[in-house]
């Protein structure tokens, strides 16, 4: 029976999630776990691709912190970009981040939001690859 050694495993399983996401360009597990948060650049020292999306949230999102748990948790991940409230009583903005972070803030903006808010659904353009990030921290733009 072969032996697998841990970078043999690691391999594996970032080809398999590669595959899963369609995304064949990633950079390496081992290379996410070392990131920093505040800019691009992998602990190895390897540019990270960055996306951008932009983004509309429905429901009783407006009155309810919306905005500043949003913004809270985009520096958590790293994030960066901007939110606001539209007229429509939605909260709408722009997210940049390597394609992990970007796609666990839309998870937390379509399930999870601030306490007291009632998402009934969230929109998201395509993710587009940018080489460099336009913003410097994410926002409230009021």
């Amino acid at each position: 029976m072969a032996q697998f050694n841990n970078i043999s495993v690691l391999v594996v399983i970032t080809l398999l999630l590669l595959v899963l996401c369609g995304n064949l360009s990633a950079v390496s597990t081992e290379e996410h776990r070392k990131s920093d948060h505040n800019n691009a650049m992998a602990g190895s020292g390897v540019a990270k691709q960055l996306f951008a999306c932009n983004f509309e949230v429905f429901g009783r999102v407006q009155g309810v912190f919306f905005r500043k748990y949003t913004e809270q948790e985009a520096k958590r991940l790293g994030v960066r970009g901007w939110c606001m409230n539209t007229r429509d009583e939605t909260v709408k903005g722009q997210l940049e981040a390597p394609l992990a972070e970007l796609n666990e803030m839309k998870h937390w903006l379509q399930s999870k939001g601030s306490p007291s808010s009632k998402i009934s659904k969230a929109e998201f353009s395509p993710a587009q690859e940018i080489e460099a990030y336009t913003f410097t921290s994410f926002a409230i733009k009021r």
